[in-house]
């Protein structure tokens, strides 16, 4: 499959580039960040795939979250998709920010008008690693995935759905619950269909109450003041306390602000909070792709 480079910039002595491609399962052009860092001109290296939240392109990711010297440091590839097709032409594709164009939510859609374009959980499973190996030094058994929010929903689904295809998991402000949430209930019954009990395949809090495959050891960071968490979007409580009953272990910690008499709010949604702890994430999947 052919690729289009769009940029490539000198980064932490490797390059922080972007591709464009024809995708076969969304049926539309794709883009993808990905970041090879100085061991990949000498050496296959593991790849991390990052899975971006609502609103967001390839672009968030790449000019945000600071994540490249860590990356280059621990000598891994990283991957960032944009969040769902682009261009379809589907009639009310553009109509909400939360529903549509950059809310693909990583699932793969069953109901007109969306299923033939709105396929990201099979992009981002098959066709994107496919395309990766086939064009990069990557070692092809050695794969993690981590993500924001809708990003972080998608990693968690993507690891719990695949026992053993990816060696970590980690997560920012993840939505946990979607079938509980307003934003899983517009997406998931919009891209699936009302059937309730069809949404929980793509829900990270009922998928590991029946998870049964290999060790998965899951990192959460949540920021305390979190507009989404204190809206009820996210609800990080119901998939810790569906990981604790399974004894799934799950490392889950409460980002706040440093001083308990400050005036000032603690950490938030935003990309700035990401960036504060993104080294972290990157050490996490290290650890376990580098063993």
């Amino acid at each position: 499959m052919a690729l289009k480079q769009v940029s490539s910039n000198k980064c932490f002595e490797g390059f922080q580039k972007v591709f464009e491609h024809d995708s076969t399962e969304l049926k539309c052009k794709m883009k993808f960040g990905i970041y090879l860092p100085p061991k990949a001109e000498t050496a296959k290296c593991p790849v991390l795939y990052w899975l971006s939240g609502l609103t967001c392109t390839e672009q968030n990711f790449i000019t945000k979250a600071g994540f490249q010297q860590a990356a280059a440091g621990h000598g891994l590839i990283v991957v960032a998709p944009d969040t769902s097709p682009r261009g379809c032409n589907i009639e009310g594709e553009d109509e909400s920010w939360d529903f549509g164009t950059g809310a693909g939510f990583y699932v793969d859609a069953t109901e007109e008008p969306w299923k033939t374009n709105y396929r990201m959980y099979s992009y981002i499973k098959d066709e994107l690693p496919k395309l990766i190996n086939a064009n990069f030094p990557t070692d092809p058994e050695r794969m993690s995935v981590f993500g924001h929010s809708m990003g972080g929903h998608g990693a968690l689904i993507l690891a719990l759905k695949n026992p053993g295809k990816y060696k970590s998991v980690s997560a920012f402000a993840p939505i946990c619950n979607p079938i509980q949430c307003q934003w899983g209930k517009k997406a998931l019954g919009g891209y699936l269909g009302p059937d309730a009990s069809k949404w929980e395949a793509y829900d990270a809090t009922q998928l590991v109450k029946s998870y049964s495959g290999s060790r998965l050891d899951i990192l959460i960071d949540q920021g305390k003041d979190d507009q989404f968490l204190s809206a009820g979007q996210l609800l990080p409580d119901n998939f810790i306390a569906a990981c604790t009953e399974q004894k799934v272990p799950v490392v889950f910690r409460l980002q706040q602000a440093s001083c308990f008499c400050s005036p000032w709010l603690g950490y938030d949604h935003s990309y700035f909070f990401i960036a504060s702890f993104i080294n972290d994430h990157i050490k996490h999947h290290a650890k376990y792709l580098n063993a």
